[in-house]
């Protein structure tokens, strides 16, 4: 046995069959101890393998995003000793001060419940509340956190084949986020509480929302990032740091610029378009104009071409839905969340097969309602080229009543009317 444990196939296998005994469920108190004699600490990048290899042969993503904390649960510490590791300004070094931002976060909210514990039942502990309330709301910016990961840093493991980890791990952020919006609920509706129903919350609602959130910095930092620097080119990583920042920091702001040796002024600054003019049945347009327009039309499109690939997205100056040029080239099944995937799915297998030509979603959002449609393109022969989808605000059209005939500039300022 003890030749398997230094062979890294063998250990491979051996940690497959556990979590295979996982998934047909046996019980984790008794793999656990399984896996800790006969392997001791697993290097990550053989777990990141495994559950990839798992994946490739046929155990449901869905399966794996159910096991997944079962799984770290019974592997216990992965070794990350002689993992590489990442300079100042670099995105994984951003990543890693934003995870050490938010276990602060973590570790004064543990003593805060610790704290509320320690009052007498009917004490009303309004001065604690409010400290909660406040550490939540900081832990509430791991929403960026999460967005670079899905936007940025995803997109590119799945260029190099990995495909199971972001979509296991876009699975937990989605768990994370429904843990938050709970816990953030269950703090509004506190009021006058006492201690005893304070601890009630914090049991129900607050802690398992601040686990869900520690449970994924240590996948991260143990599992993720090093495979990702494993993985990822100076070029994948310089086009990560230079977007992120339309997608912000979760409280930690980088103070270092960074840019890797060896990266070409072409690739840092992007090439100039071709002033060539566009032709069309129509008429036609200077790439410079088609730019102009298409960010200026009142709602987001996004192009999806006729292999489910994402093309083209306008870039107007109030986006509704987050968008990075990382998209660009990667499937559109992967640029939605796992739970919306089934329906994505269904939709472009209706385009494709020609049964629906439109899909028309409407949605409160932020205090706004947002219209979402599909539209499958074709040409003149009845041709599948791709999918159209088209995002709009339409909060303000709604309000709209009566008739406007003469001239009024909506930014007025005492012009009059024409």
């Amino acid at each position: 046995m003890s030749e398997q444990l230094h062979d890294k196939k063998q250990r491979k296998e051996l940690l497959k069959h556990m979590i295979r005994q996982l998934h047909d469920g046996q019980a984790p108190d008794q793999v656990r101890p399984q896996l800790v004699r006969l392997l001791g600490q697993v290097p990550y990048d053989e777990v990141v393998a495994v559950e990839q290899e798992l994946i490739n042969e046929g155990l449901p993503p869905e399966e794996v995003l159910k096991l997944c904390d079962i799984h770290h649960e019974a592997m216990g510490t992965v070794d990350t000793e002689g993992a590489p590791t990442a300079p100042a300004g670099h995105p994984v070094h951003t990543f890693q001060q934003e995870n050490q931002a938010l276990v602060w976060e973590i570790q004064g909210l543990t003593k805060l419940f610790a704290e509320l514990a320690a009052l007498p039942a009917d004490a009303l502990p309004k001065g604690e509340i409010n400290s909660i309330r406040a550490r939540f709301n900081a832990i509430m910016d791991v929403e960026k956190h999460y967005l670079r990961k899905e936007n940025l840093l995803f997109p590119f493991l799945e260029k190099a084949g990995i495909t199971g980890p972001p979509t296991v791990m876009w699975g937990k952020h989605d768990e994370a986020r429904e843990f938050l919006k709970s816990a953030i609920a269950g703090l509004k509706a506190l009021g006058e509480a006492n201690a005893d129903e304070v601890c009630g919350v914090i049991e129900l609602l607050l802690r398992p929302a601040a686990e869900a959130v520690s449970s994924m910095i240590d996948k991260e930092e143990q599992i993720l990032l090093p495979m990702c620097l494993d993985t990822l080119s100076d070029e994948d990583w310089y086009s990560i740091y230079r977007e992120s920042g339309d997608y912000g920091y979760c409280l930690y702001v980088p103070e270092e610029s960074w840019r890797p040796e060896g990266i070409a002024e072409a690739f840092v600054e992007d090439a100039a378009v071709e002033e060539k003019r566009i032709q069309l049945p129509t008429g036609s347009f200077s790439p410079a104009e088609l730019e102009v327009v298409l960010n200026n039309i009142p709602f987001d499109v996004t192009f999806v071409d006729a292999e489910d690939t994402v093309r083209y997205f306008s870039h107007g100056r109030e986006r509704i839905f987050a968008r990075s040029k990382a998209i660009l080239g990667r499937k559109v099944q992967y640029c939605h969340p796992p739970s919306s995937v089934d329906t994505v799915q269904r939709i472009l297998d209706d385009f494709h097969a020609g049964r629906q030509s439109q899909a028309a979603f409407w949605i409160e959002m932020g205090g706004q309602f947002i219209s979402i449609e599909y539209f499958a393109l074709r040409n003149d022969d009845g041709k599948f080229l791709g999918t159209l989808e088209v995002s709009q605000n339409l909060t303000e059209k709604r309000a709209l009543s009566g008739e406007r005939r003469l001239l009024k500039y909506d930014d007025d300022t005492g012009g009059g009317d024409v």
